[in-house]
């Protein structure tokens, strides 16, 4: 009877333990931080796009507008420094080289809105066909880029809550030790509204 009654007393005490390690929201924990990784892996994916376009985009600018050699090194250069920055998934463990991913991004941007205020210059370039595909395909890129951005921010809330809020951070600073990941933020100097002059 008393051999009964251990094996009992162990089968309650094997039941007790897997509800509380299931509700001790360890599955869930590591659930969140993949879905961190894989929205940071479509954020560098429509980074890439991106990067994949801009060759195409200045070769075609290049043939109508020889002489705009200056704008056309800078997008050259600023998709080159974005290339040269290897962030990865360390990135969103890192604040500073996320800071620098995004400066390098803004750079390129910034070069591109240079290149489109070039093109308006010049009707004929406007009016050819490949250019107009490169111009919609960057226009749906940059879409991209920001839904890409977004959804990597909602998980990273949701990965960031999940850790620090109870059982889970219990769970978290005894087993799994993980980190707040970074969200992406606004640009320096995106809280001034631009200045419009008639």
């Amino acid at each position: 009877m008393l051999n009964l009654a251990r094996k009992f007393a162990g089968l309650l005490l094997g039941i007790f333990l897997a509800v509380g390690i299931s509700g001790c929201g360890y599955n869930t924990m590591q659930a969140k931080e993949e879905a961190v990784l894989a929205s940071w892996g479509d954020v560098e994916a429509a980074y890439q796009r991106r990067a994949d376009l801009i060759p195409n985009l200045v070769e075609v600018v290049k043939g109508y507008a020889k002489h705009e050699q200056e704008t056309l090194t800078a997008v050259t250069e600023a998709r080159a420094k974005v290339g040269s920055i290897q962030a990865g998934k360390d990135a969103i463990n890192n604040p500073q080289a996320l800071q620098q991913f995004q400066q390098a991004q803004s750079q390129l941007s910034g070069a591109l809105s240079r290149l489109m205020v070039v093109v308006e210059r010049y009707p004929d370039l406007k009016a050819n066909q490949n250019f107009m595909d490169l111009q919609n395909q960057l226009e749906g890129t940059e879409n991209r880029i920001n839904v890409a951005r977004v959804r990597y921010n909602q998980a990273v809330q949701d990965f960031n809550v999940s850790i620090r809020t109870f059982p889970n951070s219990l769970t978290n600073s005894l087993l799994l030790h993980l980190s707040r990941k970074e969200p992406f933020k606004a640009e320096e100097g995106a809280k001034q509204a631009p200045k419009i002059k008639f």
